[in-house]
């Protein structure tokens, strides 16, 4: 049971890119700062190797504290509940930075329960401290079989939940799937081997309000089989994707992002279909609109694509304007 009042979590925040970044690392923290990703997530979990968790700890509090991140969505990856960190890494985080963290993510979730726990982990740190209680999202990384069955009960587990992010490497393991490419196909299987994972974590998140990110793609300095895979995962409509190297974040960014022509015919649908159906155009729920026909179900498309664009930072280049009584 969630112990903050239920809300649409994250909708606001634009997440084309997530920018992976270690936690044993603090070079890679100042370059992260000066990149053009939507999201960083400073790592504690498989980026960084036993010995070097506590020192990582102390680096993310320090970046986090150090400031400088703009509007960039700021997450912590902690440890999952199976190893001995979690909550170390949640205490030493958030207890001396919480104010700084917008979402923790908790990998590898098999159970609600495991969401359950962060949240009431969170939720007495907030209270000891401070902060503003409820304020820290969680994003749930999805990477075994298991947490893929108990998929609808995890993403209702917490209200802070704002996210369903796939894990794929570990899930391929998981599946025993024959490939040792991170989000790469696996030989011999003519189709996409991932559409069923991607739709399942897709139609969850969309069914509780949440945004849907897919996960990173291995072959980091193949930036066009990034893109491929990139544009599976925007075209059934995530929100976003994993990036590993500054490389990607560009790609990430305008696969996810509608096109300037795109966004300007959405933004002229809802302006025409609003003054159609109004008493001074005429009252009509279907009319033609140069030559799409646009209706009440064209309005929630476009709605959808006139969000994107803003929250790419889009403008529009052209207006649709009344017609001439």
């Amino acid at each position: 049971m969630s112990t903050t009042p239920h809300t649409t979590r994250g909708a606001g925040r634009s997440r084309r890119s997530c920018l992976a970044v270690p936690g044993s690392n603090p070079k890679m923290h100042a370059k992260a700062r000066g990149l053009d990703a939507d999201q960083f997530f400073l790592d504690l979990e498989d980026s960084v190797a036993p010995a070097a968790k506590e020192q990582a700890r102390h680096n993310i509090v320090a970046s986090l504290l150090e400031g400088g991140w703009g509007d960039k969505v700021r997450v912590v990856r902690v440890n999952d509940w199976t190893t001995q960190w979690t909550y170390q890494d949640v205490m030493t985080v958030v207890g001396a930075a919480g104010d700084q963290i917008d979402a923790i993510m908790l990998p590898k979730v098999q159970t609600p329960g495991q969401v359950e726990a962060l949240d009431l982990l969170l939720t007495q740190i907030e209270m000891e401290k401070g902060f503003d209680v409820g304020a820290i999202g969680i994003e749930v990384q999805l990477e075994n079989a298991l947490g893929m069955v108990n998929l609808e009960a995890i993403a209702t587990a917490s209200a802070r939940v704002e996210t369903l992010v796939y894990g794929p490497a570990d899930l391929m393991a998981s599946l025993n799937m024959k490939s040792l490419i991170v989000g790469g196909q696996p030989k011999g299987y003519p189709a996409d081997a991932y559409h069923y994972i991607l739709m399942r974590i897709l139609m969850v998140a969309r069914a509780n309000g949440l945004q849907a990110i897919d996960g990173p793609f291995g072959l980091i300095r193949d930036i066009p089989a990034f893109e491929e895979a990139t544009w599976r995962s925007a075209a059934l409509g995530f929100d976003g994707k994993w990036v590993l190297h500054p490389g990607q974040i560009g790609p990430a960014n305008s696969i996810f992002s509608p096109a300037q022509e795109e966004y300007d015919k959405a933004e002229n649908i809802l302006d025409a279909y609003a003054w159609y159906t109004s008493p001074e155009g005429g009252a009509l729920g279907a009319v033609m609109l140069g030559d799409d026909f646009i209706d009440e179900a064209s309005r929630k498309m476009a709605a959808v694509i006139a969000a994107k664009g803003r929250s790419a930072g889009l403008k529009r280049t052209a207006a649709w304007t009344r017609p001439e009584p």
